[in-house]
């Protein structure tokens, strides 16, 4: 009963939201349902949230039309690459997740790889992939398998997991389809991995870990948002040390480039128990098949609170206009 009044009493504190979803990227389909469970769960505790769609309306509207924070359910570019975050820092208004330069940053793999192997985080090896290079000599400085894929998508769009020389063209074709900038990486074969982290600095704490056995060990698209056959399991089947150790490495990640809000890292786990940083998404899914929400559960907190927890979270980043919701800029 307390729990419900405080969410009820939430929604003052928080004045007008405007949960942003949808947007012009491939994940568009996505972005629609994480922010449909976000708005439903705010409006269940009392705020006043209100869908509003990038790609339909300029966001200018939302000066006009009074908002006082928004809460990131964009996927992908234009939504999860800084583009957002810096449009809301010129309008001046609260939002959640990290800001602009770790937004950037997070969604671009390549990026990503060089800052954590730049200070000392684990991570595959891997090189940019393009039309003039040589199979051949990939494969000799990688291994097979390989994985291709583009630097700045998500959700597996645009991957292949490369058997033999002779597909690697192909690979690099499909994914140059989605970006312009592609990479090849050492296929690391054991365990996937994936933390949540909340917070900021020093304050910033992983959730518990999650294990994904998906069908065959291929986690795509459809196994990840549109089928009940991938297994998750959380907390992982770990011994305690190392599900520190990971956690540790997650906040780690997480803190190199700068996040805070909240984030999602993805991992591998070899046959070793060697942990390998994949990627880290600064806008992670919401929906029912979505993993920080199943990681807040296995901590006892639901689904509408976790939203809650990450909307207390909205500020502006940059310079003396860095303010909080709720709070005076």
């Amino acid at each position: 009963m307390a729990e419900r009044r405080t969410k009820r009493m939430a929604g003052p504190r928080f004045g007008k939201v405007a949960v942003l979803y949808g947007g012009r990227s491939a994940e568009r389909e996505i972005s629609l349902r994480s922010g449909s469970m976000v708005l439903a769960a705010l409006n269940r505790s009392g705020v006043a949230a209100f869908g509003f769609d990038p790609a339909e309306r300029p966001l200018e509207d939302l000066r006009r039309g009074g908002f006082d924070a928004a809460f990131i359910a964009l996927h992908g570019k234009w939504g999860e690459d800084g583009t957002v975050q810096g449009a809301l820092e010129l309008l001046g208004i609260p939002y959640t997740g990290p800001g602009v330069m770790a937004s950037a940053v997070a969604l671009d793999k390549l990026m990503t790889k060089r800052i954590w192997d730049s200070v000392g985080l684990p991570v595959p090896a891997h090189e940019v992939l393009t039309a003039a290079s040589r199979s051949r000599d990939v494969v000799g400085r990688l291994g097979l398998p390989l994985i291709v894929k583009p630097s700045r998508e998500g959700s597996t769009l645009g991957l292949t997991k490369v058997q033999r020389a002779a597909q690697l063209r192909a690979a690099w074709r499909a994914a140059s389809a989605c970006d312009d900038s592609v990479i090849a990486e050492a296929f690391i074969d054991g365990r996937e991995l994936t933390v949540a982290v909340l917070g900021a600095g020093v304050g910033a704490r992983a959730l518990p870990v999650i294990e994904i056995r998906a069908p065959g060990g291929n986690y795509d698209y459809q196994n990840k948002y549109f089928t009940d056959v991938t297994e998750y399991l959380c907390p992982a089947p770990l011994s305690r040390a190392l599900t520190r150790r990971i956690q540790e490495l997650s906040v780690a990640a997480y803190r190199a480039i700068d996040c805070e809000g909240w984030a999602r890292v993805d991992l591998m786990l070899d046959a070793q128990d060697r942990p390998f940083l994949l990627e880290i998404n600064t806008s992670p899914g919401m929906t029912d098949h979505s993993l920080v929400p199943m990681a807040a559960r296995a901590e006892g907190v639901d689904f509408d609170s976790l939203v809650l927890r990450i909307l207390a979270d909205a500020s502006l980043k940059i310079g003396s206009r860095r303010a909080a919701i709720g709070r005076p800029a």
